[in-house]
């Protein structure tokens, strides 16, 4: 047997996965080499090397606009998303109740339903209820697609707890909040933090809920990126994706940095 037991297979299991990584990482590298290009179209292979396209992005209002937008949104709907899926996955993970799996599918729904769907439901929900607020209806569009994301990692770390600890606590004289603020919410911190972050990253690029309930004011960052490719199609569409890849990236290393990406989903 060579290495990890894989014995004679252990190159091809290598080969393989190094060709399944190439795969799943050649579109979030094919924008970031397009950005680079000097030529004032999209060429592939590029031509030159430049780092003016970043330039003329970061100093262009309308993107810097929809980017500070984008932030404003996809925070408060995290901290939404926080605020229904923490209680939400303490019911489904400790109570037992009737139609269980069924509130749980339900809850879960929006992972597999198609946003499209959703985002036209939403669209005639609000039109018919005489909804006009485009921020109020993206925030509970938003909420709406990615307080699963909080369900599952919430879920996921609460398994792991001992809810005896937290028994304890409150037959020692805490009240109910105040065990489970000092006691459970310590031990699920990670897949509070993994699940905002999630919450966070899948909102801020969301389009298919996005595009039916913007408006001229509110323009979110992929809604903006779609304006542009409709004009033009130059490096600077392509710099503005790479930096979007590098912000999630950066969401990425910091669940690592602040949770650990095994331990936040419990793995």
């Amino acid at each position: 047997m060579s290495e990890n037991g894989l014995g004679r297979a252990a190159p091809l299991i290598y080969t393989l996965t190094g060709f399944i990584v190439l795969f799943l990482l050649l579109p979030l590298i094919f924008p970031i080499v397009l950005s680079i290009s000097d030529t004032p179209f999209v060429t592939f292979p590029p031509k030159g090397f430049t780092l003016e396209w970043y330039g003329k992005v970061l100093q262009d209002p309308d993107f810097t606009t929809s980017f500070g937008f984008s932030v404003l949104l996809s925070t408060t709907a995290a901290c939404g998303a926080v605020l229904l899926g923490t209680p939400t996955a303490i019911g489904l993970v400790r109570l037992s109740f009737p139609g269980k799996a069924l509130v749980q599918a339900l809850v879960l729904s929006p992972l597999i339903f198609p946003s499209l769907v959703t985002g036209i439901a939403l669209l005639r929900l609000f039109s018919s209820i005489g909804s006009n607020d485009a921020f109020l209806n993206l925030w509970i569009g938003h909420v709406l697609v990615t307080t699963p994301y909080v369900v599952r990692t919430v879920s996921a770390s609460l398994v792991v707890v001992d809810p005896g600890l937290e028994e304890a606590a409150r037959t020692l004289g805490a009240g109910r909040f105040t065990a489970f603020w000092r006691i459970t919410r310590p031990q699920i911190m990670p897949g509070l933090v993994a699940g905002a972050l999630f919450a966070f990253v899948t909102s801020f690029d969301n389009y298919a809920v996005s595009m039916w309930l913007f408006d001229a004011s509110h323009v979110p960052l992929p809604m903006m990126m779609l304006s542009l490719i409709s004009r033009m199609f130059d490096p600077g569409i392509a710099a503005i994706a790479s930096l979007m890849i590098f912000f999630s990236l950066f969401m990425v290393l910091l669940l690592e940095r602040l949770a650990g990406l095994r331990r936040a989903m419990s793995f």
